[in-house]
């Protein structure tokens, strides 16, 4: 690590929620990758299991394995200096406790500094025995991708009552819980909005509006080179930059003066 570098920390990530600053984060799942995403100065990057979608080629992210994972998750650790790693807890690794402390404590010692897990109310109990072993985690709430059969399709979460209440709560108890950060994907903007006000945690949108405090994209959809459809919230970055570089830093000055995501990626 560069003298001059200071890594992104969770305590800082929170500090940059009460201070408003725009918190960047992109996927990354090899070192070549996470080092350019790293240079361009993202706060944080994901290595997700959509990694199943974008580099195994699968319909979803169920195929994905703690093994998937926790290799790319130490590749990618190679290539960073100063942003934090996140990496992903795959569908069915965190179904009870002891199961989601094996596999969170394997992504750790892979590299990762904090775990993101999919649900709310029912993942609370993890949630809180992950935190109490010094295991920083990330919520994940909206449009889950491990919950996909259950959703029926990839669809935008809370735009009823009772799902936007049933949102606002699982929020609330996933930061009671520890949570240290929290996704909201595919969420109604102003909901998004307000339930990124009503948390002390920073709340990273993916297609959820400019009103939260920062924003986080697959790193493939940003460089138009995504597999199947492009999503509503998705903006291709390389082709008005030029270079993968550029489109990273790119992204990365959008956030943070709040040009992106603008009106056009946002859902009502």
């Amino acid at each position: 690590m560069s003298q001059t570098a200071r890594p992104v920390t969770v305590p800082a990530l929170a500090a940059s929620k009460r201070e408003g600053r725009p918190i960047t984060m992109l996927t990354a799942y090899d070192a070549s990758f996470a080092a350019s995403i790293d240079r361009a100065g993202v706060d944080c990057v994901l290595v997700g299991d959509s990694l199943g979608n974008v580099i195994q080629g699968q319909a979803s992210t169920l195929p994905v394995t703690v093994d998937d994972m926790v290799y790319h998750t130490a590749a990618v650790a190679r290539g960073l200096e100063r942003a934090l790693l996140v990496a992903d807890l795959p569908f069915l690794s965190y179904h009870d406790r002891s199961t989601a402390m094996a596999s969170a404590g394997a992504l750790m010692r892979a590299g990762a500094a904090m775990v993101k897990l999919e649900g709310g109310a029912q993942v609370v109990p993890i949630v809180a025995e992950l935190v109490g072993q010094g295991i920083p985690v990330c919520g994940h709430l909206g449009l889950t991708p491990q919950h996909v059969h259950q959703l029926g399709g990839y669809r935008v979460q809370g735009r009823e009552d009772e799902p936007a209440r049933q949102l606002r709560e699982d929020a609330q108890a996933l930061e009671r819980a520890g949570a240290g950060m929290l996704v909201l994907e595919c969420v109604p903007s102003a909901l998004a909005g307000e339930i990124a006000s009503s948390l002390a945690i920073p709340v990273i949108g993916i297609g959820a509006g400019a009103g939260v405090d920062g924003q986080v994209l697959v790193s493939y959809d940003l460089l138009g080179i995504g597999t199947g459809r492009r999503p509503k919230f998705v903006k291709d970055f390389l082709a008005e930059s030029g270079t993968i570089a550029s489109a990273f830093e790119a992204f990365v000055a959008a956030v943070q003066a709040r040009e992106f995501p603008a009106a056009e990626h946002a859902y009502d």
